[in-house]
């Protein structure tokens, strides 16, 4: 996997600082690779077979995150030299947007090979998915000519989530919520260099990935709390608190991204104005509307989840990751909402196969008293 940039040169603010120091350690702890066999004696495993099928899903999980993450961050992320098209559609939702998506590229690369690593170290087979990294992905200037796991060029994006975190109901409760925007078959990067070219077309393009980033890092979010029910060993549930905490991190940046591509201005708070563009942002039939204008239940600006049903209607209301069932938010109910959105298109049925198995053995472990 090509080396990720972490600290070209480019303008100082807080947040800038924030995210360098936090690069400069997920840069090393990449360049350290797997933790070694030797690092985490333990005398060998006395692990589950089901905390054995949590984690060896989720690193399968942050597998397939690390692949996409890794094809936004080549076309979109921190770069050294003149920014690309993308790169500044990005950065017109956010300054520090380009910072953002190699972060957090950074970081589930960290995610996955610790989670395999940590498996190693106690005497767990890891997970490797190299075989399925068959699909071609973009051949745009940046993008390197390999194999990948993921499709990010004909994606279905779920935007039900930008809804359900602004709504006071809870699928877990029965809820369902409608598409924020209808965004099918649409691609989130830029797929030859032709995609560079045209001010609405490539902020429409920005746009459909932050939507995306926001369906990802929600889908995690709800993953591991749901996972983690059913952890039987503590040092596995504190992996699925640490880990799972950072995707709620993830999540709430990509929260206020997405708010950005639906609101006049972007991040500059002035009227559209990048490369000549127009507002609202329109392109091949699909539209990015001003959300200023719809109501709560779109308001761009809100990126905390607002108080809503959990456990019992009985009770009082409560801000809380939703949903955390096995139903809605586990393994199985997982794979099929990426299978849904188009993210595996072109893969095998050896692959498909491959991720039901280990999706049902991960929701199929119990918690051992």
């Amino acid at each position: 996997m090509k080396e990720l940039s972490v600290s070209p040169t480019r303008s100082v603010n807080r947040r800038s600082l924030l995210k360098g120091g936090l690069l400069a350690g997920g840069a090393a702890s990449i360049g350290a690779g797997l933790l070694g066999k030797q690092a985490f004696a333990q005398g060998g495993s006395n692990l589950s077979s089901g905390d054995i099928a949590i984690l060896r899903f989720v690193a399968a999980a942050e597998l397939l995150e690390s692949d996409l993450w890794t094809q936004y961050a080549e076309l979109g992320g921190l770069s050294d030299g003149t920014q690309n098209t993308y790169q500044q559609a990005f950065e017109f939702l956010d300054g520090d947007g380009t910072q953002y998506i190699t972060s957090n590229t950074i970081d589930e690369i960290s995610h996955a090979d610790f989670l395999n690593g940590y498996l190693e170290s106690r005497g767990a087979d890891p997970v490797n998915l190299d075989e399925f990294r068959v699909l071609q992905g973009s051949t745009a200037s940046g993008a390197q000519n390999i194999g990948r796991l993921t499709n990010l060029m004909h994606l279905n994006v779920d935007t039900s989530w930008y809804i359900r975190y602004r709504s006071t109901t809870n699928p877990d409760m029965g809820a369902t919520f409608p598409q924020a925007i209808t965004i099918t078959n649409r691609t989130a990067i830029p797929i030859t260099d032709a995609d560079f070219e045209g001010a609405n077309h490539i902020q429409a393009i920005a746009n459909t990935a932050a939507f995306h980033f926001g369906s990802i890092e929600q889908g995690g979010t709800s993953l591991y709390a749901a996972l983690g029910q059913k952890v039987s060993n503590a040092q596995v549930l504190e992996i699925m608190f640490g880990i799972g905490g950072d995707e709620i991190a993830h999540f709430l940046e990509w929260v206020d991204f997405a708010g950005n591509s639906v609101q006049p201005g972007g991040a500059n708070g002035n009227s559209f104005n990048f490369a000549g563009g127009t507002s609202p942002v329109t392109d091949k039939g699909l539209t990015f509307p001003d959300f200023t204008k719809k109501g709560p239940l779109f308001q761009p600006n809100l990126i905390f989840p607002v108080p809503a049903e959990f456990i019992s209607p009985n009770l009082p209301r409560c801000s809380t990751v939703r949903p955390i069932t096995d139903k809605f938010g586990g393994a199985q109910a997982a794979i099929a909402g990426l299978t849904a959105s188009g993210l595996f298109t072109g893969q095998s049925k050896n692959f498909f196969n491959t991720l039901k198995r280990m999706a049902a053995e991960a929701d199929a472990a119990v918690r051992m008293a």
